[in-house]
């Protein structure tokens, strides 16, 4: 098999994490903002695609140059390998992006880039005329960043946080990509019992039962590399299979989540069905302030509303603060929460033990860890 440079690209803030992921699956990583780069074969493409619960998308990396004048774009982008990864036939829509360089005009840049392949394809497969774009798709994107170019195929197709599940989603939905983030901070595991008392659609709670069961994330949906010719079936049947071998459906987990909308409750349960966690994950609808349990060393994770609107602010810091008050009385529990508000260590009546900036979407927020006491054990 070809070897590639590969880039899992990832919101800020969760390089750390999809690094780790990376490297769970065996490869060497090299770290950037929003972009964890390494190397493997086609089947690495795959397992990438299918095992990474917090990267955005998987991408190669076809090249990388300075590019100040659109003439220096043009050549160095036609100097690039482009047979290697396009067939004669393959259809190559081209976006981009430019940051801080002297090509600020993306449509251009786009422009040249798609005409450049276009002139490699044509010399490289001997056709006059035009090509025939009606095969496989590779979205191809140059992004300019300081005057230096990168050109990536996508290999993912619709992003990674789509994982087949979400049939129905609230208002604010967190991307799944980000919920797991938040299960795999807490180091949750499945011997803790586990409570969302914000749960909306449900997609903490069932990123954690993903998790908790070995689930692969990406299991239950399609990518746009599959429709790739060099991209094998059998290499996908191969990762699938090896997936669904280590999977365990057996592992008991408690998780419960709640909300105070019977709406969102509603939509979660779907939802768990549609995952086939129906019968494993309990939502109900409940004011976190009720939250009650005799189970110790549990885990709780929320993403409470952040209050955009006036007058919700005010009934927002009453929720935290009673979900401060709540979990005095589970000194052995561990609270992690995602908010933007400023003043939720005051609110909620505790120093956080730590906390660690992210962005919800374009929302900077803050997630507060507060670390549960260990438990007597006799």
């Amino acid at each position: 098999m070809a070897q590639y440079k590969l880039v899992a690209t990832s919101a800020m803030g969760l390089e750390a994490l999809v690094a780790q992921e990376v490297q769970a699956l065996g490869y060497e990583t090299t770290v950037e903002n929003g972009k964890v780069y390494f190397e493997g074969d086609e089947t690495a493409i795959a397992r990438a695609n299918l095992w990474l619960r917090v990267a955005d998308r998987v991408k190669i990396v076809v090249g990388q140059f300075p590019a100040t004048s659109f003439e220096q774009l043009f050549e160095s982008v036609k100097a690039l390998p482009w047979e290697k990864y396009l067939p004669v036939d393959a259809a190559f829509p081209v976006s981009g992006k430019s940051v801080k360089s002297k090509l600020f005009s993306v449509p251009d840049c786009q422009a040249i880039s798609k005409k450049a392949i276009v002139e490699r394809l044509k010399q490289h497969y001997k056709r006059l005329g035009f090509l025939d774009e009606s095969g496989a798709t590779y979205k191809i994107e140059v992004s300019i960043l300081k005057d230096v170019a990168t050109l990536t195929i996508d290999t993912s197709g619709v992003g990674l946080h789509k994982r087949g599940y979400r049939q129905v989603q609230g208002e604010a939905p967190l991307k799944e990509t980000l919920a797991a983030a938040l299960v795999q901070i807490s180091k949750w595991n499945p011997s803790r019992p586990f409570v969302d008392p914000f749960c909306g659609s449900g997609t903490i709670a069932l990123e954690a039962a993903m998790m908790g069961q070995n689930i692969a994330p990406g299991y239950n949906r399609e990518f746009i590399s599959e429709e790739w010719p060099w991209m094998k079936a059998k290499i996908w049947d191969a990762v699938r299979d090896e997936a669904e071998s280590i999977a365990n459906y057996d592992q008991p987990i408690e998780i419960i989540g709640s909300d105070i909308d019977h709406r969102m409750v509603s939509i979660a349960q779907e939802n768990a069905r549609e995952a086939g966690f129906g019968d494993i994950i309990t939502f109900k609808q409940m004011q976190a302030r009720d939250f009650t349990t005799i189970l110790t060393d549990g885990v709780m994770i929320g993403n409470p509303p952040y209050g955009e609107r006036i007058g919700e602010v005010e009934a927002i810091e009453q929720v935290i603060r009673d979900l401060g008050q709540v979990m005095k009385n589970h000194p052995t529990w561990s609270v992690y929460m995602l908010s933007s508000m400023k003043n939720f260590e005051e609110l909620y009546g505790r120093q956080s033990t730590k906390k660690r900036k992210l962005f919800n979407g374009f929302i900077e927020t803050n997630y507060y860890q507060f670390w549960g006491q260990k438990s007597k054990r006799d």
